[in-house]
C-alpha cells in the first residue's frame, strides 16, 4: 500500500490561505454562500460517479504500458511520488494526493444485467429480496439533510424521473429522483399563470386529500407520494440549483464542455445546497470495439470534470464531510480482442475514492505486471461497502436492517472494510 507522506496533507493556515487566494481569482462561486451553509451543516454526504459500461482501468487508474497486452498510452507521474496513471488522466493525476486508488478489485458478475446491479447493492447473500442500490441505503440511514432537498439525485443523460426501483425493500419512499439530461422532472416548476398563493391553496387543499386518503391505508401506500410532494416543494424553490444558465463560463471550462463536465458542475452546486447523496451517470463506457479510440475520447472528459469537483470540494472544505466515489460494474480484459476492443473484466479493476473517512494519497492493492489477475488481497464488493459505510460513521458490521421482521445485515456479513483505505 502506498500512502501519501505528511507533507502532501493541508495545515488549517494554509486552507484558508489557499481559500482566500481562490476567491480572489473569482472561482465561480466555490466559497458562495451555499457552500458555507452546507459546511456549517456538518452533513455527510456522497458523490458517487456511475461510468456505466465499464471503464478500462488499463486506460485510467492501474496503466500497464509497455506490456503485451497494455495499450498504446503511456503512464504519467502524480502527485503522490511512486504513484503512476493512465495519460489520458492529467488532471487527476495533479488530485492523486487526496484520491485512494484500490486497485485490487475481484468481483462476479461478468454481465452487465447482473453486474449493474450487484454492484450497486453490494450483495450481501442471497436473501431473496431486492437490496436497495448505495444511494437509497444512505438516504434511509442518514435521512435528508436540514435543506429537506430530496436526499437522493442522480444526474443522466436521457429522460429523468421518480425511480422507485433503486429503494429495493426499504420502499419507494427512499427511491431516488433522476434530473435527465441535467433537467428538473417535467412540470416540476410552477406553471406562470399560476400565482405562489394559489399554489399553496392547492397544496393545503391535498394534504387534506392525503390525510383523508392515509386512514384507511397502510403508510408505505402514502408516504412515498407525500414525500415526494414535499421534495417537489423544496426544488421549485431552489430551482437555482440546477439552473445551467446560471454556471459561470469559467468554470463550464473548468469541467470541460461535455455532458459530464455538465453533470458535474450541477452535482457541485446540488452537494453545496445540501442534497445527502449525488450520483452522476455517465454512459457509452463499453468498450468491445475500438476501445482505444473511445477511452482516448471518454476519458479525458471524465479526467477534466472529476479534478475539477474534487479541487472545489476540497478548496470549500466540503471533501472532508464528503465521500466521493468512482467506478462502474467491472473492468475491462487486459486482452485486446479482433476488434481492438477490451470485453468485461471483473476478475482485476480498479475504484477510486476520495474525501470523509479515505485515507488520501493511497493505492490499496496491485495487480501483476499484465493486469491479469490481483497479486494483493482481493476485495469484492461487499467489502468495498463496508468501506463506504465506515467511512461515513455507520457501524455496518453490527447495524443491521429489518425487512418484515427478518434481520438482513448491510453488506455482506463474511466481509469486511478495507482497512487500509480507511483514515
Amino acid at each position: 500500500m502506498l500512502c501519501t507522506p505528511f507533507e502532501h496533507t493541508i495545515s488549517r493556515r494554509h486552507f484558508l490561505g489557499t481559500a482566500g487566494a481562490l476567491a480572489a481569482g473569482g472561482l465561480g462561486g466555490i466559497f458562495s454562500a451555499r457552500a458555507a451553509e452546507a459546511l456549517k451543516a456538518g452533513n455527510k454526504q456522497v458523490l458517487f460517479v456511475w461510468l456505466d459500461g465499464g471503464m478500462s482501468q488499463l486506460e485510467s487508474w492501474d496503466p500497464k504500458p509497455n506490456t503485451l497486452f497494455g495499450g498504446p498510452f503511456r503512464s504519467i507521474p502524480t502527485s503522490v511520488p511512486g504513484t503512476h496513471v493512465s495519460e489520458l488522466m492529467p488532471h487527476c493525476a495533479k488530485q492523486m494526493h487526496r484520491l485512494c486508488l484500490v486497485r485490487s478489485l475481484c468481483t462476479k458478475d461478468r454481465d452487465h444485467s447482473s453486474g449493474v446491479a450487484r454492484i450497486q447493492r453490494g450483495d450481501p447473500k442471497n436473501r431473496g429480496v431486492p437490496y436497495p442500490f448505495f444511494g437509497s441505503a444512505i438516504a434511509y440511514l442518514l435521512g435528508p439533510t436540514s435543506s429537506n432537498l430530496p436526499p437522493y439525485v442522480v444526474l443522466k443523460e436521457g429522460r429523468g424521473g421518480f425511480r422507485a426501483e433503486d429503494a429495493g425493500f426499504l420502499g419507494p419512499t427512499f427511491g431516488s429522483l433522476a434530473f435527465g439530461d441535467g433537467k428538473p422532472p417535467e412540470d416540476l416548476l410552477r406553471n406562470a399563470s399560476l400565482t405562489e398563493a394559489e399554489d399553496q391553496e392547492r397544496n393545503a387543499l391535498r394534504e387534506v386529500f392525503n390525510r383523508r386518503y392515509a386512514q384507511a391505508r397502510r403508510p408505505s401506500l402514502t408516504e412515498a407520494s407525500t414525500h415526494a410532494f414535499d421534495t417537489a416543494q423544496e426544488l421549485m424553490r431552489r430551482s437555482d440549483i440546477f439552473d445551467t444558465s446560471r454556471l459561470p463560463e469559467k468554470d463550464k471550462e473548468r469541467y470541460g464542455r461535455s455532458e459530464i463536465g455538465l453533470h458535474m458542475l450541477i452535482a457541485r452546486n446540488m452537494l453545496e445546497a445540501g442534497v445527502r447523496f449525488v450520483k452522476v451517470a455517465s454512459f457509452g463506457w463499453d468498450t468491445h470495439g475500438d476501445n482505444f479510440n473511445a477511452h482516448a475520447s471518454l476519458v479525458p472528459k471524465f479526467d477534466r470534470a472529476f479534478a475539477a469537483i474534487l479541487e472545489d470540494l476540497a478548496a470549500s472544505g466540503l471533501l472532508q464531510r464528503t465521500l466521493v466515489v468512482a467506478m462502474s460494474e467491472f473492468g475491462r480484459t487486459p486482452r485486446i480482442n479482433g476488434h481492438a476492443g477490451r470485453d468485461h473484466w471483473p476478475d482485476a479493476w480498479s475504484i477510486a475514492m476520495a474525501g470523509c473517512g479515505v485515507r488520501a494519497g493511497c493505492v490499496v492493492g496491485a495487480t501483476d505486471k499484465l493486469g491479469v489477475s490481483v497479486e494483493s488481497t482481493a476485495h469484492d464488493i461487499g467489502s468495498v461497502f463496508h468501506t463506504w459505510y465506515h467511512a461515513l460513521g455507520i457501524d455496518s458490521l453490527s447495524h443491521e436492517y429489518k425487512h418484515k421482521g427478518q434481520p438482513l445485515p448491510l453488506a455482506h456479513e463474511e466481509m469486511t472494510p478495507i482497512k487500509e483505505a480507511l483514515t
